[in-house]
């Protein structure tokens, strides 16, 4: 049908419909399924907090030469980003390694406030 119908189109018995954002059925017998695309997990607040700390410090990152250490704690932040935005939550071995990056690379990371949110984030997801 065309994008705008016609008296005439109407009349034939054609159907248009412009805008779907609800439950539509036509006919007998139907069923309608309801999926919310890119819906992301529900999060605890404190996952929801170290998740946009490791993505500050991520940034932070870029601002730096690139050592072993931080390539390894970018690495870390990364799995823990992905782990989050997945599962909506990070475990703790996840965060276990995040930290001893941390603590690794603490002599470049000391300089970043976004790496003492991050510390500080983990540290209260693994209590201590």
């Amino acid at each position: 049908m065309a994008e705008n119908p016609t008296p005439a189109d109407r009349a034939a018995g054609g159907i248009h419909v412009s805008n779907a954002g609800g439950n539509v059925t036509i006919g007998d017998n139907n069923q309608v399924a309801y999926t919310v695309q890119g819906s992301e997990p529900s999060r605890d607040p404190r996952q929801e907090e170290l998740l946009q700390a490791v993505r500050a410090l991520r940034g932070d990152l870029t601002r730096v030469v690139a050592s072993e250490q931080t390539t390894a704690l970018d690495a870390e932040l990364s799995d823990v980003e992905d782990e989050i935005e997945g599962t909506g939550a990070a475990a703790p071995g996840r965060l276990a390694r995040l930290r001893q990056a941390l603590a690794d690379a603490g002599a470049v990371t000391g300089l970043f406030a976004s790496a003492a949110a991050v510390g500080q984030a983990v540290g209260a997801l693994l209590g201590g």
